[in-house]
């Protein structure tokens, strides 16, 4: 009978592979063995032709729920084969070629046995299975087994022991396994340092006791998966006001935590593309539509049309909410823009003025992984932040890439993440934040070490962004340095839109494609700043054929906070503050603009100093929403402003085709490049402001105005130029309302457009266009 060496590639450690392998070589009457190794899953077999078809092709429809495919190879088996019986092997140590599974939301058959009073599991809160629990968060090497996690702190006892070892149980090779008996434990303490008891609450246990303190209106900081977060009641304006204030964090939305769909659908609507998302194994928030039939206290999410949801996503969170039937807050422990805290002396240093009480385990968190935030645009997932349940997946590049040497890509500086490039496909980090923040830099190195060392990493190129001052690209440097290998400098808004050709499979030698890259800003080519383009771009090259009207940034990072900077530089630049003071004096933007220092400002416009031009279309959402009277002094956070202005779009306008409700662009051609110019907006936008017109209406005219204006400038350079395809990326892509309004009047063009899903638009996906950039021109340099 033929014998033959099944290798298989993928996620397919950690998932139940083995036992799966071996139920179904069972069922096929085979004999062999299968085994973990560095490479993934091994399997040697022997049967008939027959039984070995049947077996592979029932290994791919049968896979089990966490695991994926992403190549299984046969040859015939050579050397020694002595089986009369199908077994699993020990794991083997080799190359480290094989994935790291991402954390896994609690299973069903687990959420089960946590309420069965008569599963040896009730009321455990670290209850997991091999289809569910921790994974990347607890691992310190591979392959994955309980002596390369934080798990190995715990001896596992006889019961635990028998299910790991029994291939039938769902439990088998289940690394984390462990209950009452043998696992970590919970306990809840107070922040103040005096003694918990549990004459206090009456409760079950710490775990249960911490939904009686919600409901008080306490502040408990709770232990979890792969971070320590903050939760308080979400109805209770009082105690929301508290964490904000305590936090720092006086703006931003919360994100949410309901008990289950029942109760979030009291708050938002919920499709199915959406309730498919929350209740997923990756588990993420997911941005929802706020029906204002019950409310969350306003503060919550101040001047939004959405929601952050998700569901339970550990037995420690399904055990606290049992009895709440009312949404809370679930937001990182940490000061703002801090990295959150995953160590318990470290929480109580930093999260002791914040929290009232402490829900603290015993399992050691070895990897930080945020929380996941996604939203659904028509029926199409957009991630806006990828992290838990997603990294560190790989993502399989397009044809044309196999065969590249291995790649360190590190990113940006804001929303940042880094890409490892290897075989033909790209492990990008979980989102680590903002570098500019000391402590966020040090965790990001820390992280980037680890997955060097985890996956066995040697990388012969490193790409960094053109930005000379980025933290990341400093870093990449003195990698190169140090190791002596080469190093590519990649446009910010050239990798923007590889990340979007990558991850829609466009292979490497295709005809270039239009990417439209519309940001808070980026480093161009000509030294100065970028953040509206629009490139005719392969993976190797591009060309930049049109922009936005360059506008100072009056104050450089300052109007990034202060949006009153960005207005009073579009009216400068559109000749029109003259007239503003004679014809629009009683504006509200313009007498808070009186009030500014005008003639030092205009010194810094006409001497450049402090005040580079930006073509950023992110600034001009920040300029109109201020003009409008949204965030117009001051904002907490980059592209709040935007959002708000998102959020109040008046629906009936944007649906009306009269040309009076879509605002005008003009165009122009100099020094070899097109121009979209914003001045006859303006002209337009303060009239009706004179007018009185409603905010909604002219938000809604702003966003028509602008998606109109960008695809006649695509119209306009398809005369010249042989677009069939175009890309939408960079942060601004992720308004909805614009990424729909461009995306439908591109297709009755004829045109494809691409546009992200796998990666967010933002920053966090730009590590993987700077991957494949560096990829391709490697290759064709060979």
């Amino acid at each position: 009978m033929p014998t033959e060496e099944i290798r298989v590639r993928g996620t397919v450690q950690g998932v139940g592979f083995r036992p799966t392998v071996y139920r179904l070589a069972k069922a096929c009457g085979l004999y062999g063995d299968v085994c973990n190794d560095g490479q993934g899953v091994l399997i040697r077999v022997s049967g008939s032709e027959e039984a070995l078809t049947e077996f592979v092709a029932r290994l791919q429809t049968e896979c089990p729920p966490l695991a994926k495919i992403n190549q299984l190879t046969r040859i015939a088996c050579e050397g020694e084969f002595n089986f009369n019986n199908f077994v699993i092997s020990n794991s083997v140590n080799s190359a480290i070629k094989t994935e790291i599974v991402p954390d896994a939301a609690t299973c069903p058959q687990c959420q089960q046995e946590i309420f069965d009073p008569f599963s040896r599991f009730f009321r455990y809160p670290f209850t997991n299975c091999t289809h569910c629990g921790p994974r990347l968060s607890i691992i310190r090497a591979i392959p994955y087994d309980r002596c390369n996690t934080s798990m190995s702190a715990f001896v596992i006892c006889p019961e635990c022991a028998k299910e790991y070892h029994d291939v039938e149980n769902r439990r088998f090779h289940a690394q984390p396994v462990a209950c009452h008996v043998c696992g970590p434990t919970a306990w809840l303490e107070r922040a103040d340092g005096k003694s918990v008891t549990a004459s206090m609450f009456s409760m079950l246990d710490d775990v249960d006791a911490v939904c009686t303190l919600l409901q008080k209106g306490e502040i408990v900081a709770i232990k979890g998966l792969s971070g320590i977060h903050l939760a308080c009641d979400a109805t209770q304006e009082t105690v929301v006001q508290k964490l904000r204030q305590r936090k720092r964090r006086y703006h931003k939305p919360f994100a949410l935590m309901a008990r289950d769909i029942e109760i979030i659908e009291q708050y938002c609507t919920v499709n199915a593309k959406e309730k498919e998302l929350l209740t997923s194994s990756a588990a993420p928030i997911v941005l929802l539509q706020a029906t204002g039939k019950k409310l969350v206290a306003p503060s919550v999410a101040s001047g939004q049309n959405t929601l952050g949801f998700m569901l339970p996503y550990t037995p420690l969170h399904h055990l606290i909410l049992r009895r709440m039937n009312r949404p809370i807050i679930l937001t990182s422990g940490n000061l703002a823009d801090e990295p959150q805290c995953i160590d318990n002396d470290e929480a109580k240093e930093k999260l002791g003025t914040i929290a009232d009480y402490f829900l603290f385990h015993n399992r050691e968190i070895i990897n930080r992984v945020d929380d996941s935030v996604v939203r659904v645009i028509g029926d199409k997932v957009q991630i806006i932040r990828r992290a838990r349940g997603y990294a560190p997946a790989s993502i399989s590049l397009p044809p044309g890439f196999d065969n590249v040497p291995q790649i360190l890509a590190m990113g940006s500086e804001l929303k940042n993440t880094f890409c490892l490039l290897r075989e033909g496909e790209a492990i990008l980090s979980q989102h680590l934040g903002d570098l500019e923040n000391a402590a966020a830099f040090n965790a990001y190195q820390e992280t980037l070490n680890l997955y060097l060392n985890l996956f066995e990493h040697t990388p012969e190129v490193i790409a960094i962004d053109k930005h000379p001052e980025y933290l990341s690209s400093k870093l990449g440097k003195e990698l190169a340095d140090t190791n002596q290998i080469s190093i590519h400098q990649i446009q910010h808004h050239h990798a923007h839109i590889a990340a979007c050709m990558a991850e829609n499979g466009i292979p490497l030698n295709s005809p270039p494609v239009l990417g439209i890259a519309l940001d808070g800003l980026g480093y161009g080519d000509d030294s100065t700043l970028w953040g509206g383009e629009f490139l005719l771009a392969d993976y190797q090259k591009f060309q930049r054929l049109a922009t936005f009207k360059p506008v100072p940034m009056i104050g450089a990072e300052q109007a990034i906070y202060q949006p009153w900077r960005n207005t009073y530089a579009q009216l400068i630049a559109a000749n029109l503050w003259d007239n503003c003071q004679q014809q629009y004096a009683d504006l509200g933007i313009v007498k808070l603009l009186n009030k500014k220092p005008l003639k030092l400002l205009n010194q810094l416009i006409e001497k450049k100093i402090n005040s580079p031009p930006a073509s950023s279309v992110g600034r001009l959402f920040d300029a109109v929403g201020a003009a409008i009277g949204i965030c117009p002094e001051e904002c907490s956070y980059e592209g709040q402003a935007a959002i708000a202005m998102e959020a109040i779009v008046d629906v009936s306008s944007l649906n009306n085709d009269k040309e009076t409700l879509i605002y005008p662009f003009s165009f122009s051609f100099s020094d070899s490049i097109y121009c979209i110019d914003s001045c006859p907006m303006w002209q337009a936008l303060l009239y009706d402001l004179q007018q009185q017109i409603p905010q909604p209406v002219i938000a809604a005219k702003f966003h028509k105005g602008l998606a109109n204006a960008i695809v006649e400038m695509v119209k306009h350079l398809r005369q010249k130029n042989p677009i069939h395809q175009v890309a939408l990326t960079g942060g601004v892509f992720q308004n909805c309302i614009l990424l729909q309004q461009v995306s439908k009047r591109l297709e009755t063009l004829g045109i494809k457009v691409l546009t992200h899903s796998l990666v967010p638009a933002n920053d966090g996906g730009l590590s993987l266009g700077q991957a494949v950039i560096a990829a391709a021109k490697l290759i064709h340099k060979y």
